[in-house]
């Protein structure tokens, strides 16, 4: 067991590779260690009546040519620990993780076994986030580190703070099999959950006969977790929890999810705050304060982006303007390194002519057609920002269009054509140095992820003041269903009947007269 007094933050990393390759045939063991790549490995799949495959950060390896039989995954089934509900199971007093496919017979004909590693230090880019007492989500893809980085946390609050720290350990993922937790969580305790369908519960019972400071949870992905979450938060105990979706932008489109930053409701405005604040009557806005304050987007094992005061971040991206989180990585020398705009996505290679910027990291440059627009301005902006962008003159060669409020409202043959054929138009208040460089800045940091959503809303609101002039319906365009919701709530708030028709990607609201 890790001591308080060896509490250290080195790069160690423990994997018990034995244990692991001891569950496997012995033909598939010798093949992976003949390969003599297990450092990296990440894990090996088993499916019936294919060949079994080693995984590794980028690159899948065919062992041999035979074909996995049920003598094999009944060989790997026999040595570990049983499966759970969610269909997963591990070998005790490691951290590795067998997760099962079956038949519809429950019959297991595949199987995933994942490497389990405890990476000392993992956690030494957000150890700050931490140390004030407030509740920390952790972002990210499958496979990008969450939960080492959330079973480093763990032992470090608990044997290098000295904090009463609980796991919620759903699926024995953080603190390993058996009943005796991995030395790799230090002196915080672990609970058991018996299925998925109770971590909400289980939750709850940590608070209530453990008297914890800090909990910590493991993928939270329903309703039920996320209100158990804000029950706790309101009762004073810190959080650390990671969560589905890679970015903050990800989170709150997630219906389910969205209340642990403070949720999302449509607030239709009297016709003096709509104006006062130069928005339209709908608007979409925070439902209260968020449960965890702050979002760490983990893009890789190196480098996360950190979005501080979630609160003011939410609000702040749905009135549409930009909110970039800090960056932090780790250079070459080991040392983090911290910068609030993301230039390791912001590199440009000069070319002889320095009025051209090629933007590496994203692929080719956005074309631009400006229109009512101050042609020469634009590009004095885009020489002198830095801009990734390229100005075209025909519309067929550009991406996006740009104007004035006054053309939009116009509508000119070219904006109408833009509008015919699928173009993105983006309308200025007024044709000024300073909105060019809004809308340019913007363009580049968030390329504007809540304009569909916008979109969208806008739609509803105009269908509403047709049916106020006399319109019996009006079909409006496909949405997502979170969308459609939001479309619903503006048809409710207005007393006007609303449903939604059609199937998959088709589906759309439909609003009517009561």
């Amino acid at each position: 067991m890790v001591k308080m007094k060896d509490y250290q933050t080195d790069n160690r990393v423990l994997d018990d590779m034995s244990s692991f390759l001891d569950v496997l045939p012995d033909n598939i063991r010798e093949m992976i260690l003949a390969t003599g790549k297990t450092e990296g490995l990440l894990e090996v799949v088993l499916d019936l009546g294919r060949p079994p495959e080693c995984r590794f950060p980028s690159v899948r390896v065919e062992l041999f040519p035979d074909e996995v039989t049920h003598q094999d995954i009944q060989h790997v089934v026999n040595n570990i620990g049983g499966f759970g509900d969610d269909n997963r199971a591990g070998i005790e007093h490691t951290l590795h993780r067998i997760s099962a496919i079956k038949n519809r017979q429950g019959r297991i004909i595949g199987l995933t076994c994942r490497v389990g590693r405890a990476v000392f230090g993992t956690m030494n880019i957000i150890e700050d986030l931490t140390q004030n007492g407030e509740s920390v989500l952790l972002l990210g893809k499958p496979g990008v580190g969450k939960t080492t980085m959330l079973r480093e946390l763990a032992r470090v609050l608990a044997d290098g703070e000295g904090k009463r720290v609980v796991i919620v350990d759903t699926s024995n993922e953080i603190a390993g099999d058996g009943d005796i937790p991995h030395p790799a969580i230090g002196s915080a305790r672990r609970m058991h959950v018996s299925t998925p369908s109770l971590q909400h519960a289980v939750m709850i019972e940590a608070v209530e006969n453990h008297m914890p400071e800090v909990i910590i949870i493991d993928e939270m992905g329903t309703e039920q977790e996320a209100a158990a979450a804000r029950t706790i938060a309101e009762r004073g105990v810190q959080l650390i929890a990671t969560a589905h979706g890679n970015t903050l932008n990800n989170l709150i489109l997630n219906p389910t999810l969205c209340d642990l930053v403070g949720g999302i409701q449509t607030v239709t405005l009297g016709d003096e705050e709509a104006k006062r604040r130069k928005t339209r009557k709908s608007v979409l806005e925070r439902k209260f304060s968020p449960t965890f304050q702050v979002v760490v987007e983990i893009q890789n094992w190196d480098q996360v982006g950190v979005h501080r005061d979630i609160g003011k971040v939410v609000d702040t991206l749905l009135r549409g303007q930009v909110q970039s989180p800090e960056t932090r990585w780790v250079d070459e020398d080991g040392l983090i390194q911290k910068s609030s705009i993301d230039t390791k996505k912001l590199i440009y290679e000069e070319k002889e002519d320095k009025s051209t910027r090629v933007q590496e990291s994203r692929g080719k440059l956005t074309n631009i057609l400006p229109f009512g627009i101050n042609r020469g301005r634009v590009i004095q902006l885009i020489q002198s920002d830095n801009v990734p962008v390229h100005l075209v003159d025909k519309l067929e060669q550009a991406d996006v269009v740009i104007t004035t409020k006054q053309f939009f409202r116009t509508m000119p043959k070219l904006l109408k054509k833009a509008e015919e054929t699928g173009k993105s138009i983006f309308v200025l208040r007024r044709n000024s140095s300073v909105q060019i460089r809004e809308f340019l800045q913007s363009f580049v940091n968030s390329k504007v992820w809540l304009e569909p959503m916008d979109v969208a809303m806008k739609e509803a609101s105009e269908a509403a003041k047709q049916i106020e002039q006399g319109k019996e319906r009006v079909i409006l365009n496909p949405q997502t269903a979170f969308v459609r919701r939001l479309q619903h709530q503006i048809a409710q708030d207005l007393r006007l009947s609303s449903v939604s028709v059609g199937e998959g990607p088709d589906r759309r609201v439909t609003i009517s007269k009561r």
